[in-house]
């Protein structure tokens, strides 16, 4: 944040900035004496923490926090003076001292009197217990004494570095023109190669001239002549040489630009880098404080403190995170007495870990707990009926594993406040791929489990296989792709409808890119197909593409918002020479294939005579959230002839009509994110779409719904009850004419 965003803040909210870093610290602080309590250097950190945020509040008028933190600096003065020897009931005691702070720095504004009205007994509370610490043994001769070394000049700042704080927005901002001058740089290397094969059209002209002086009958070789000769040769030379000053003047100026814009990128992409310890401070005391409370005895050990990560990522990775170590104290870790049978130490330790491996980042939560009891899953498998007892009996560890992602699925036979209700691995599951990672499981049977995150160093910037789909360039996330192969067409088999190929032991299904992304189709050339294997390794597909176009690095640079969510699409980059690429949500395309299929409408992947039969039939697009309606309404219209696209809400239909050439909209009214009303409106407000019909298709049969869907713009209102005659076959021919089949 800049200085001039600093001065529109108010007092209150200065504070609380002040207040959240000097509050991190005297947690971090506290959790490091309770293990050691005579730890010089972080009863400091913690003296100089309750310090400055004493002198903040008092700045500030808050009288509440002065008083807590008052007392707090009383008790670690007594302990560094060996008055007093911290035990773990008086760091419960600094703790909730703590937590009170956190919750006064957090009150809004207009709250902010409580504290010294209804919320003054609960600051008398713990100033009361915080009074305790001291007269309990204040006369106590038996606490060692602890040598002091204090620096005056904090140690983030000895090296004489200065900390500001910029606004997320601001840092979005100045990455983006960074990313923008990179892209803008690579604009020179295309110029000149321009200017060089103009210095190659130089040299050929020369050569040429020389040629037709030669070709030249003796009697023409006049003096004049020879003297016109070699005053063009002369002025030839001359442009060679200017223009091969000027090239490499060009050359000099590309290299140092692109290493400038280079530069400053990373330098860009730095600041919005935070050390993975900053993003986990929190965790050790949620690791202590749930071991407490289950009456076990666990650590927190914390390895790649250091280690930079895009800021937006960790904020992704707080909930998730959050959740593993939950999962870790609580099924993983034992409990003291079962740790010594098992031959353990007493207390469980759970580590989590990050780094940097071939260009992602690897975060794992470990601990040294009972592991993952195999035949415990493998019978609530069977229990949940998700196998049988045969197939649960033959599936492998890493299979078994997988079964833990399920919605729903626990072992645990009991509920408790922490965990057994079954909301689990999949919720985290889910917000590791929102973050375009992946995760995996692994566990030993009484010795422990581990978990695997794999996540993009930034979501700025993302490395890309570049295809050509239709003529057009589409970026799919390296992240995200299994495999990538040239499969021979003879390899490919029909299956049950479908088209599979063999990989890796197994039929695995192919869905042509062009269908999913619109465009020509391809014609084929060639003996072999360009396929990606995307999806997890419960259901992987095969998508074949036109070609694969190499390897990118590209800048991300989001969508308009205006323009919502686009189908199956995530963000946009510019390529090295400024053509824009769209980048692929893997996602939404794995839903988009999942309603191919469901539907029945997956085309061949060589569609050679498909093209014109699909132009000749009119689309209709059929909007509804029920299976059975839809199911029953694209049967009714394919079997008439029409082709048939299914959108599952309001939302769906209207990003499929926006993307698709359509001759009729059928949608039904109640839907889910965006009713057929909403839907119905926009279409009629859009110019490009406005003289398309609407048919609203509801199970609302009273006139005032009927009137409601013909004012908001529907051209027909038909019942769902409508089905058992020809009523919604009428309807189509008589908006749209014949299947023209």
């Amino acid at each position: 944040m800049s200085a001039h965003d600093l001065s529109e803040l108010s007092m209150l909210d200065l504070f609380r900035l002040d207040a959240a870093d000097q509050i991190q610290a005297l947690t971090a602080g506290l959790l490091v004496l309770e293990r050691n309590a005579t730890s010089a250097e972080h009863l400091g950190a913690c003296m100089r923490a309750a310090h400055s945020l004493k002198g903040a509040a008092r700045v500030a008028g808050i009288g509440a926090v002065v008083h807590v933190a008052h007392a707090m600096e009383d008790c670690f003065v007594a302990v560094q003076r060996g008055a007093v020897a911290l035990r773990r009931a008086d760091i419960d005691v600094l703790l909730q001292a703590v937590d009170l702070l956190h919750r006064i720095a957090d009150t809004p504004d207009a709250a902010m009197a409580r504290w010294s009205g209804a919320g003054q007994a609960e600051v008398d509370g713990v100033l009361t217990a915080l009074i305790a610490v001291l007269a309990e043994r204040g006369e106590s001769d038996d606490a060692p004494a602890i040598e002091t070394r204090q620096s005056a000049v904090p140690e983030e700042y000895a090296d004489g570095g200065r900390m500001l704080r910029v606004t997320a927005e601001n840092l979005n901002r100045m990455l983006g023109l960074a990313g923008e001058s990179m892209v803008e740089s690579r604009w020179l290397k295309p110029f000149a190669e321009l200017l060089l094969r103009l210095k190659r059209l130089h040299d050929a002209a020369d050569k040429a001239l020389d040629g037709l002086h030669e070709a030249l009958p003796g009697d023409g070789q006049s003096a004049d002549c020879d003297a016109a000769f070699g005053e063009v040769r002369g002025r030839i030379h001359e442009c060679r040489q200017q223009l091969a000053q000027r090239l490499l003047d060009l050359e000099m100026f590309d290299s140092r630009s692109t290493n400038l814009a280079h530069r400053l990128y990373e330098s860009a992409l730095a600041c919005r880098m935070r050390p993975f310890g900053d993003g986990v401070k929190q965790f050790p005391r949620l690791v202590r404080d749930l071991g407490r409370s289950l009456n076990k005895e666990v650590r927190l050990e914390i390895g790649g403190e250091g280690v930079q990560v895009d800021r937006d990522i960790l904020e992704k990775l707080d909930a998730p995170l959050g959740h593993l170590l939950r999962n870790a104290v609580d099924h993983g870790v034992e409990s003291a007495q079962d740790r010594r049978a098992a031959g353990k130490a007493a207390e469980g330790v759970v580590r989590l870990e990050a780094r940097h491996s071939a260009g992602l980042l690897h975060v794992s939560v470990a601990d040294d707990g009972r592991g993952v009891d195999l035949h415990a899953l493998r019978a609530a498998i069977v229990e949940r009926r998700l196998a049988s007892p045969q197939i649960a009996g033959k599936l492998e560890e890493a299979e078994l594993l997988e079964f833990l992602f399920l919605p729903g699925f626990t072992t645990t036979k009991t509920v408790t406040e922490v965990s057994g209700r079954g909301v689990g691995l999949d919720a985290v599951q889910d917000m590791i791929k929102q973050a375009h990672g992946k995760i995996r499981i692994f566990a030993q049977s009484g010795k422990g489990t581990r978990i695997q995150l794999q996540l993009p160093l930034t979501l700025s910037v993302v490395r890309t296989l570049l295809v050509e789909i239709g003529g057009e360039p589409y970026a799919f996330p390296l992240v995200h792709i299994a495999r990538t192969l040239m499969v021979p067409r003879a390899d490919v088999r029909m299956l049950e409808g479908r088209e599979h190929f063999t990989f890796d032991g197994r039929a695995l299904g192919l869905i042509s890119a062009q269908q999913i992304f619109g465009g020509p189709a391809p014609q084929p050339t060639g003996g072999e197909l360009a396929v990606i294997v995307i999806g997890d390794a419960a259901s992987p597909y095969g998508v074949v593409t036109d070609r694969f176009l190499g390897e990118r690095e590209l800048v991300v640079q989001p969508l308009d918002p205006r323009l919502g969510k686009i189908k199956d699409i995530a963000a946009a980059a510019l390529m090295e020479d400024g053509s824009p690429v769209l980048i692929v949500d893997i996602e939404d395309m794995l839903h988009s294939v999942d309603k191919l299929v469901a539907a029945g409408r997956l085309h061949k992947v060589d569609r050679a005579g498909d093209a014109d039969d699909a132009k000749r039939r009119k689309r209709v697009l059929v909007v509804e959230d029920s299976l059975t309606v839809r199911e029953l309404e694209r049967k009714l219209l394919e079997h008439a002839g029409y082709d048939i696209e299914i959108a599952v809400d309001g939302m769906d239909g209207w990003n499929a009509v926006r993307s698709g050439h359509f001759n009729l909209v059928i949608t039904d009214i109640d839907m889910p994110r965006m009713d057929g009303i909403e839907l119905l409106t926009l279409i009629k407000k859009d110019p490009n779409l406005k003289s398309m019909p609407v048919l609203v298709v509801s199970y609302k049969d009273r006139e005032v719904d009927r009137q409601r869907g013909l004012d908001a713009g529907a051209d027909y209102y038909v019942t769902k009850g409508s089905f058992e005659d020809d009523t919604l076959l009428r309807a189509v021919v008589d908006l749209i004419g014949e299947a023209d089949l």
